[in-house]
Order: C-alpha cells, then sequence, then structure tokens
C-alpha cells in the first residue's frame, strides 16, 4: 500500500476495549473463518485506588481513561508488532441503562435497493426520536429486532441485492445517561484514537454464547447475569426480543469490602475470595481454617477465618445484590430456558449450584470457546474476557457490512500526547 493512501479498518487487526471498573483490557484478534478467531494479543490496565477513572460502567475521569486507553492500545500494538492501533470496538453498559423498542419507516416511491445507507439513516433517525423524546438520555445501542419489506416480515438484515418499496425497521435501542456516551468520546479523543464503532455489552455477550450454542437459544429465550466489579445485571431476550435489562449498582467488589468487615485488608478481602470463596456455607466442600494476616488498625496481627465463614460473609452481600433481578427473572421464567452466568464475579465456586436453587430454568456459564482457535490460551476461556470476544465477532460483522471504511487521523494534539506517552512507556 502506498504511503499516501488512506489506511481502511478492514488492513488493521480486530481490536476490542472493555472498560470494566476493575480494569481496561484490549484485546487484539483475527478472523480465522466465519466465527472462528486468533487472539494476537491482550493487554490490561488495572485500576488502582485514589485514581479510579470508571466506575459502575460510566468514565468519570475521562483524562485518565484517555491515558489508559492510549497505554494499553500502545502496548498491545508492541505486542502484535504494529507501530500503532488507531482505533477499536467498544462495549459499554452501565448502572443507568435501559431498553425501549423503536422503528423507522421509508417510502422509497419505487421499487429499489436496500441499501445500507438507507439502514444507516434510518438508525440515526431512531436514535434521534428515542433522544428527543429523553433530552438527559443517549442511546448506547440499538440491536435490530426485524425488518418488514413491502409488508414481508423477516429476521435478518435485509442485504443490498434486495428491493423494496416501503422499508420498515425495528429495533431495540438501550439507552443511558448523556455521560456514558459523552465520556467515552472525549476519553477516546484525549488518547488520540478514534471509536470504529460501539455496541452495548448485553448483545455482545448474547452474540458470543448463541454463536457457541446455535441461535436456537435466542429463539427458545434466554437471560444473562452479568456480574462485574461494581454492576451486575440481567438481560432477557427471546425470539428477537429484549424482554427485560436491569442492574444493579453493586458487584465483585461490593463482595470484597463485606469480607473486609471481618477485620481484613481489602487485598488480602480479594484473595480470599477468588482462592476460597463460595456462594454459600452450604456450598463448602471442606471447611478449612485459613491464618490470615489481619487489617494494620485491628488489635491482632492474624486472623482464623473458615471457609465457612467466608462463605457466610459473601452469601448476605450476595443477596443483597441478586434480590431485584431473581426478582425480574421469575416474571419471565415461563418464557425462557437458559439462564446463562458470566463476569469475573460469576467465578466463586457453586455459583451454578446457588442459582440453580432459586430459579426453575437451567443454569450454566456462557461460553465463547468455540469462537478461539484450539490453541488458545486456555486463561482466554474464561467469562473475564467473554465480553471482549463478543465485541470482537461483531466488529467482524461491522466491518463485513462496511466495507473500506476509512479510519480517522489523530490531529496534532493526539499525536503529541502519543509522542509523550510513548517516553513514559519507555521509561
Amino acid at each position: 500500500m502506498s504511503r499516501k493512501q488512506a489506511q481502511t479498518a478492514d488492513s488493521l487487526p480486530l481490536v476490542a476495549i472493555d472498560l470494566g471498573s476493575d480494569s481496561i483490557r484490549a484485546m487484539a484478534a483475527r478472523q480465522l473463518a466465519p466465527d472462528l478467531f486468533q487472539i494476537l494479543g491482550v493487554e490490561e490496565h488495572a485500576q488502582k485506588f485514589g485514581n479510579i477513572c470508571v466506575e459502575q460502567g460510566i468514565i468519570t475521569q475521562s483524562s485518565n481513561a484517555g491515558f489508559a486507553i492510549a497505554e494499553v492500545l500502545k502496548l498491545l500494538a508492541n505486542r502484535i508488532g504494529l507501530a500503532y492501533l488507531p482505533t477499536a470496538f467498544v462495549s459499554l453498559g452501565g448502572q443507568s441503562m435501559q431498553i425501549v423498542a423503536v422503528r423507522s419507516k421509508r417510502d422509497q416511491a419505487r421499487k429499489k435497493e436496500v441499501t445500507q445507507q438507507l439502514l444507516d439513516d434510518m438508525e440515526i433517525e431512531c436514535k434521534e426520536k428515542i433522544e428527543a423524546r429523553n433530552p438527559e438520555a443517549a442511546v448506547l445501542g440499538l440491536v435490530p429486532s426485524y425488518f418488514v419489506l413491502d409488508g414481508k416480515e423477516q429476521d435478518e438484515i435485509p442485504t443490498s441485492d434486495q428491493r423494496a418499496i416501503v422499508v420498515e425497521a425495528h429495533y431495540i435501542a438501550f439507552f443511558g445517561r448523556k455521560a456514558i456516551e459523552s465520556q467515552l468520546h472525549k476519553a477516546f479523543t484525549q488518547a488520540g484514537r478514534s471509536i470504529e464503532h460501539a455496541f452495548v455489552r448485553p448483545e455482545c455477550l448474547l452474540s458470543a454464547f448463541a454463536t457457541c450454542d446455535g441461535n436456537h437459544v435466542l429463539m427458545n429465550g434466554c437471560a444473562v447475569l452479568d456480574m462485574g466489579a461494581q454492576t451486575t445485571s440481567l438481560t432477557v431476550y427471546k425470539g428477537g426480543q429484549y424482554l427485560a435489562n436491569k442492574v444493579v449498582p453493586k458487584g465483585g467488589y461490593h463482595i470484597t469490602r463485606m469480607i473486609e468487615q471481618q477485620g481484613l485488608t481489602f487485598q488480602t478481602a480479594e484473595v480470599l475470595k477468588k482462592r476460597f470463596g463460595s456462594a454459600s456455607s452450604a456450598l463448602v466442600e471442606k471447611n478449612v481454617r485459613l491464618r490470615v494476616p489481619a487489617a494494620p488498625t485491628a488489635e491482632v496481627a492474624e486472623l482464623v477465618i473458615t471457609a465457612e465463614e467466608l462463605a457466610d460473609a459473601i452469601d448476605i452481600k450476595l443477596r443483597e445484590i441478586l434480590a431485584p433481578l431473581l426478582e425480574e427473572l421469575k416474571n419471565v421464567e415461563d418464557r425462557i430456558q437458559t439462564l446463562y452466568i458470566t463476569g469475573g464475579a460469576s467465578m466463586l465456586n457453586g455459583m451454578v449450584e446457588y442459582l440453580q436453587q432459586q430459579t426453575s430454568v437451567q443454569v450454566q456459564y456462557g461460553a465463547h470457546d468455540l469462537l478461539l482457535h484450539r490453541d488458545t490460551e486456555e486463561k482466554y476461556l474464561m467469562p473475564t474476557y467473554t465480553s471482549l470476544v463478543g465485541t470482537i465477532l461483531l466488529g467482524q460483522d461491522y466491518r463485513d457490512s462496511h466495507k473500506n471504511q476509512l479510519v480517522p487521523k489523530p490531529g496534532f494534539f493526539a499525536r503529541v500526547k502519543e509522542s509523550t506517552l510513548d517516553m513514559f512507556i519507555d521509561q
């Protein structure tokens, strides 16, 4: 490619960013075959106390978030042997996210092809409709529900070889506080990068699970319980429709805080939760005694806590977090078949059994392993990475429908920031 030619997104690897409350992760991948990818590299920027830039799915400090995004993309580019990664796909979530149905209808006057430009314009119209009715909100994602071409309904997105006079597009819109969108774009601008496209996190997760288990799970109905560090959400989907989306502003971080109250430091409590924690004392296989250092403010140097005592502390906070979500689930149990659990906080011992005791639908971990090459490192098959892999999957679909899209070039300010970041990373 000539140096004077504009670079297209198709010439770059697929890059996804997950803005978690505990860390910001970036993944690069390439497509090997339809719905099969090879991970090229992953980098992570852990959030530190006193320097938190993402809370409950919302960027709270755009300058710090911009630095973290630039850092992980710079490290990721170095890892996979590229000079620069200018763009990324992003998944969005957040405490305030809600759903609503919306549609757009166009009369083309005569039978014409259904172009991608027409569909893009209809999406923009739907977005503007919702934001006009909700001035304090921003549309974070539009998920196609179904389409109607000259009175004939179809679930598939129309292709350019289809022709119609009247086109209807029906979407489910995810919307939330304006700060979610505005702070995201501000952070990427300060990072000197562009957003290739943003997807809502539930769509990324559902796409990964449906691709691995078969689209019949979507038609028969399923729910996703996404247990993050600072938010826990339930999304219910069936037959092309999102039936519910509810978010609780608490997660694994708050469980650790509950354990910390036993007289431990936060770091010790986190280690105990991950290594020995169970969803309830009834699920503890062996009630081991754990001798651990106490917090500096405690009157003793060390404490002894049993596995059952640890589980009891976890159970108290877990019930508080899950109560409103399980109540929502009960309203739709007769309409769905499967409850997928995912997210870092879902890795507590006995989570599947714990939830199975409280619902009549089948409970299982959501998997994304079939989307990855068989030589993929085992750690990337964990629930922590499902959102990233789902974003990669949707990113490839987006590129397939937006061929030869140009990569926006960062301006002078962005290039200066990149040079400054290079200097700090080298040091």
